[in-house]
């Protein structure tokens, strides 16, 4: 990827979301069987979960100032977290410890084609506030980031005026909003979208939130909530991604193939979260959308080669070797 950018020094990154540690047990072919019977898996992994600290863990490894903003019990899950977190330059000095909750969890299990369930104990998910975002944390970042929305009871009330107020302040932002387990899709995220520069959501997401079955009139209408110059990037699984923008009251859309990279796919969890770091960590050091997509599908692609969603998450050297070989394609 040719991005002059790419040695400047990145400004900061705050992320706002949930904080849970993922269990990833990798199924083979066989049907899973009740009635205690016991079967022998290929592997388990415990590591670091939740959209939101994925995309931190992915931001600090490719060099970008990253604090975290969330919750956690005070129990051995949520000292993992702060192990984890720690060990991979996140600042965890705005993550609030609740001890009348326990930490949150999430047991994917991984089909051998890298289709997951996810059962989740929520936990500390959502209690993350708005009020934990303090004056230094938006003083000290260019960037505000919350994944998985749609887990975010405690901060829907205020979420929008969150957003308005780092936008006020002069950080861009993004959100991601994952998938909604009541699948109302509603919540006050459309609110939210109204101060939100870049909202990454793959189809089924992107209908939900919408209500449009077709999945171009989808982004369209997530545009039309957007500020001027926002970007829709939509998340594609193993066929990448792609990013729609107006430009000259004209769409735009860039399409991004999964490109090739060093060894096999182990499991596809958090990908979409290392991609969102990828394209954050491109437009804090001054990407084009085509260098921000790129460098998001190269993180998503490199992290599907490791257990769980940090295990195998790119160094920016790393990343740019690997954003130089995605194929991209424009349309007018």
């Amino acid at each position: 990827m040719a991005d002059a950018a790419a040695g400047m020094n990145p400004r900061g990154l705050a992320v706002v979301g949930e904080l849970c540690v993922d269990l990833v047990v990798g199924l083979s072919d066989q049907p899973i069987r009740f009635g205690q019977h016991e079967q022998i898996v290929p592997f388990t992994t415990l590591t670091m979960g939740s959209s939101s600290a994925i995309t931190a863990c992915g931001a600090a490894a490719l060099n970008v100032p990253t604090t975290m903003v969330g919750v956690r019990g005070d129990d051995e899950f949520g000292s993992y977290i702060d192990r984890e977190l720690r060990a991979r330059g996140v600042d965890v000095s705005s993550v609030r410890i609740d001890p009348s909750t326990p930490t949150g969890s999430s047991t994917h299990l991984t089909r051998p084609d890298g289709d997951r369930a996810i059962l989740t104990a929520m936990g500390s998910i959502g209690r993350t506030r708005a009020s934990d975002v303090t004056d230094s944390v938006i003083h000290g970042a260019a960037h505000l980031h919350c994944g998985s929305y749609f887990l975010q009871e405690s901060l829907w009330p205020d979420a929008a005026a969150l957003y308005e107020r780092a936008r006020k302040a002069g950080l861009s932002t993004s959100l991601d909003g994952n998938f909604d387990p009541t699948e109302r899709w509603d919540n006050g995220i459309l609110d939210v979208l109204a101060h939100c520069d870049v909202f990454f959501g793959n189809e089924q997401e992107l209908r939900g939130i919408t209500g449009a079955d077709d999945i171009d009139d989808a982004v369209e209408s997530v545009l039309d909530r957007m500020p001027k110059g926002a970007i829709v990037v939509c998340k594609l699984g193993a066929d990448g991604a792609s990013a729609m923008w107006r430009e000259r009251g004209a769409s735009r859309r860039i399409s991004a193939a999964t490109p090739d990279a060093p060894g096999e796919l182990v499991d596809t969890v958090g990908a979409g979260d290392s991609l969102a770091a990828g394209f954050i960590a491109a437009r804090l050091t001054g990407g084009t959308v085509e260098n921000c997509l790129a460098l998001g599908v190269a993180c998503g692609t490199a992290s599907t080669r490791g257990p769980g969603g940090v295990g195998a998450q790119p160094s920016r050297t790393a990343a740019d070797a690997v954003a130089a070989s995605v194929r991209l394609s424009t349309d007018a």
